[in-house]
This record gives structure tokens, sequence and C-alpha cells, in this order.
């Protein structure tokens, strides 16, 4: 097995850590400034429009579609330690390389699913940056990590669908640039199971679409990728052109665009867990308790020992699910892809924790980026599936091997 990473990754990886460098981590502050004078969670501040300028003036621009007409044509193993370095700088990174969820699942699909006309009038803007985009599948009356649960209903009407149901975590509809929403709901409640779904893309301003509110993560707005909103969608109408693939597809299009998207969270998870250790090194050099610097204390030494062992450990098996997704396809990495997604945001939850201990009450302020740090890490232990369905469907995978 090879390890080092190609020429072209090497040469991209070496730009995009100077861009980090003298741009991203710089424009941190600037950010939470230029937030906090809008005095709106969700304002989008001119400096991520700086940084996106940037990012693209370098060559630094939608690295994550493997498909070479749309964008960088990486492979998901060539773009895994890209996405790392990202998730260093999890809230600004990715939304300057226009590599930010949910718009990056959502290009996607229509990348994948799409008609030619669904792709120029949205994919092609969504490519640019232009506008962004939402992702409707989650409801607050229905369990969701059953997705045939969904009650939202998209109903045939002529030359049109009516769509009528309500949704929450809609990841994306609070940026003020969100133009599309991809809604998943039933075209037929009396199908089969997972062929009662369907999805229809929805422009935001059309009739009968409310945004009730926006959803905070542990406080946060998560406004850099667009925030998360609760929608109504209270009889509306769209043409049945908006329906992206055939009905009764829906289930298995979430589950094409989720694939990706996992692995994209855990590879970003890594740079996470990589900068909190990095923080915490600092710290225990800089920082002296009891007459001795903490890099000296026992319990201090293996919190750095073992976040080592325990990123080291998940970054490989990233590298081999993105290897695998690209040689035998994302059904064929399956059992790897659920892996990651239980095994890395707790490996990162854990490492961030460690090092919000060693900083103290530092730690959980905004003077580190170890709170917001951890809020995320914490909160993708639940988004795209929780742990305890990922658990379920591995073992009955693993269980099959032996019946």
């Amino acid at each position: 097995m090879e390890f080092a990473y190609d020429d072209r990754t090497v040469e991209l990886r070496q730009r995009l850590e100077a861009f980090l460098t003298e741009c991203v981590y710089p424009a941190e502050p600037v950010h939470h400034e230029q937030v906090t004078a809008a005095g709106d969670p969700w304002a989008r501040p001119p400096v991520l429009a700086e940084l996106a300028a940037e990012a693209r003036a370098r060559g630094l621009w939608n690295l994550f579609l493997p498909d070479a007409r749309y964008g960088a044509g990486l492979t998901n193993l060539q773009y895994a330690p890209l996405a790392e370095l990202t998730g260093r700088s999890p809230h600004l990174a990715p939304e300057a390389l226009n590599c930010a969820a949910p718009d990056t699942g959502n290009m996607e699909l229509l990348a994948e699913f799409g008609s030619d006309a669904q792709r120029a009038r949205w994919l092609a803007p969504l490519l640019a940056g232009e506008i962004r985009s939402a992702f409707c599948m989650t409801e607050p009356e229905v369990a969701s990590s059953d997705a045939t649960n969904i009650a939202t209903r998209i109903a045939r009407d002529g030359d049109h669908y009516v769509v009528t149901g309500r949704k929450w975590w809609s990841s994306g509809a609070m940026d003020p640039r969100c133009e599309i929403l991809i809604v998943m709901g039933k075209t037929d409640p009396d199908a089969e199971r997972h062929r009662q779904q369907s999805m229809i893309l929805v422009p935001r301003d059309t009739p009968g679409v409310t945004v009730r509110r926006g959803m905070t993560v542990f406080g946060y707005s998560d406004a850099p990728h667009g925030g998360h909103a609760e929608i109504d969608f209270a009889d509306v109408r769209v043409p049945v052109e908006n329906l992206v693939g055939a009905e009764g597809t829906g289930f298995a299009i979430a589950q094409a665009r989720l694939g990706p998207g996992r692995i994209h969270h855990c590879m970003r998870l890594v740079g996470m867990a990589e900068r909190a250790l990095e923080l915490l090194c600092r710290r225990a050099l800089d920082r002296v308790a009891f007459g001795r610097p903490l890099a000296e204390q026992g319990v201090v030494r293996e919190w750095i020992a073992e976040s080592r062992v325990r990123i080291e450990q998940a970054r490989l098996l990233v590298l081999k699910t993105a290897w695998l997704m690209d040689t035998v396809g994302n059904k064929g990495a399956h059992t790897e892809i659920q892996a990651i997604k239980i095994a890395t945001p707790a490996m990162a939850e854990w490492v961030i924790d460690k090092a919000i201990q060693a900083y103290g009450g530092a730690g959980v302020s905004q003077d580190t980026p170890l709170a917001a740090l951890w809020a995320q890490a914490r909160t993708l232990r639940l988004a795209d599936g929780p742990d305890e369905v990922h658990r379920a469907s591995l073992a009955r995978r693993e269980l099959r091997r032996w019946s």
C-alpha cells in the first residue's frame, strides 16, 4: 500500500496551507467582529466574499467534485488531505473554497441526478458561488433517523407538484444568498417503504414557503455553513420539471448524496482534531501550574499521546474509505463509510475536549476556536445519521457474513 501523496495532492496541499496561514486564520477574529457588528447571527460578513475571491484566484475552488466537468477532478483519496486542512478552520475554509455543506452534497446530487435544465438553472450558479442552497429532509414531528418516516407530501396536480409539510434543520436556508431548496417528501405513501419518497427543487421565494426560525447549534448560528432553518411548506406549487430523477427514487438519491457527505465531514474532523492537538500542545508548553509547565504533568502527556494515536487511527480509516470509494464505489465502501461516521466524530470530540480542559475557562470562551470546534464535532454524531443507527446497520452487515 502506497501512503505517499501524489504530486498533484502535494502541490495543492502546499497552496492550501499557505492560504490558511496567510488568509484564513487571520480572518477568524475579523469574521467574529463583523458578525457581532452586524447584529444578525446569520449575517454574511464581507470577509467571506474576500476569502472566496482569494481562494478562486489561487485555484482552490470546487476541489470536492471528482467530475472534471464541474470541479477539480480530484479523486476522494486526493481530496481527503485537502479537506482535512479545511477542517482546521471549519467555519471559514470550506466556505472560502466553495466546498461547504450542504452545497457540496446538493451540487453532487444535481450533477448526478439533475436534468440538463436543472443543472443549467441551479448547478451552474452554485458552482460559481453566486448562490447557496438548502437540503430539506429532517422533520420535527417524526424520528428522522429513519428517513422513511418523513411525512411531507409531494402530490401531483396536473403540471405541478404541491408540497405540504414542515422541515427543520434545513441546512443552508438561513444564508441570505440561499435561492433553492432540495426537498424530500412522499409522492406515493402506498408504495413499497423505500419507494414512497421523491426529491423536488423548490425555489426559496415560492409562495407558501415560510422560514419560521433559524436553528442554533449549542447556541451557535453555524452561519458560515448557511445556518439551519425550520421551514413551513403550505400548498407550495412547483412545476413537474422540478422533480429530481423519477418518482419514488428520493430515498436512493438521499443515500447516494449522504455517502460522499459523510466522508467529507470525517475528513474535516481529522483536521479539527489536529488543530485542537496543536492548541493543546502550545498551551501545555506555555502554561505553568503547581510550579511546572503543563507539559510536564503526566495526565497532560497522556492526553497528548492518546490524541496522536486516535488521530492517526481515524485518518488511516478515512483514507482507506476514500480509496475504496474511488476503486469499488460508494456501495462497495458502505461498511467503511459507516465505520468512519462512528469513529471520527467521537475521536475529534475526545481530542477537542482534552484541549478545552487544558485551556480551562479560556477553552469554553470565544477567545479560542475550541468551543465552536467541540460543538461541531458533537453535532456530527447526529448529522447524516446518529451513531446508533450506523452501529446497528454495521452490526447487521457483519452478522450476515457469518449467518
